[in-house]
């Protein structure tokens, strides 16, 4: 596989063509940002961690029947995937009350939620990534209402696999962003899942192994990450 030009550089992850039109390589960089990259750092071994963690995880989805992007590992930062004509919104599925639905909501952190919460979100940083309903979507044109449908179907069926998941290694889902594209007329998972874009925490303390470590300065961020993935049966070597 041949990489060519750069496609699209986003806060942590790069895009490059390939000499087949139908995949993609995403690079995984060592950047790190939060609040909208206002926050940046360049985190050794993240872009490592955060590819090989992104290619479990993906696999574990694709055994449960969910369609991904994900082809395979080409390098320790680089990934194979199928070129998606992608839908500019997130999917978010809260488990637990973190983040900024606290301050929306003034509700404390650390509530559990059932059922859990799905809200949809505009991908649109210079707009803050507001929050966004079906009705949104489908008439500015940004997906079709029967492939909003496929969207939170996939995302309801994807926080069932990873709550068990991460559960059996000890670990609290507490939420987590998706994103989609289609393929070849199919809605299937695109960018990526890795602690860069879900919160977990330790299910008997609460410590925070994501990116809030990042965001709260409280240090130890890829290591927290590596943490995550040697419990779920990861190699990083």
């Amino acid at each position: 596989m041949e990489k060519r030009e750069e496609l699209y550089k986003g806060k942590a992850k790069s895009v490059y063509t390939t000499d087949d039109p139908d995949r993609l390589i995403l690079y995984f960089r060592n950047d790190t940002s939060a609040f909208d990259g206002k926050k940046t750092a360049q985190l050794d071994r993240k872009g490592m961690v955060n590819n090989k963690f992104n290619a479990y995880i993906m696999q574990k989805l694709e055994e449960a029947g969910i369609p991904t992007q994900m082809d395979q590992l080409l390098s320790d930062q680089e990934s194979l995937v199928k070129r998606l004509d992608m839908v500019p919104v997130e999917c978010v599925v809260r488990n637990i009350s973190a983040g900024s639905i606290c301050r929306r909501l003034g509700v404390q952190e650390g509530l559990d939620l059932n059922p859990p919460t799905f809200e949809f979100f505009l991908k649109n940083d210079d707009l803050g990534d507001p929050m966004i309903n079906e009705y949104h979507i489908e008439s500015f044109g940004w997906a079709k209402a029967e492939h909003i449908e496929v969207m939170k179907e996939l995302t309801f069926k994807v926080n069932d696999v990873l709550k068990a998941l991460f559960a059996e290694a000890g670990l609290l889902l507490v939420d987590y962003k998706l994103e989609f594209g289609i393929y070849k007329g199919q809605v299937v998972l695109g960018d990526e899942f890795t602690p860069d874009g879900c919160r977990l925490w330790d299910k008997d303390t609460r410590e925070k192994l994501d990116k809030d470590r990042f965001r709260q300065g409280l240090g130890g961020v890829v290591e927290a990450y590596e943490a995550v993935g040697q419990r779920l049966g990861i190699n990083f070597d």
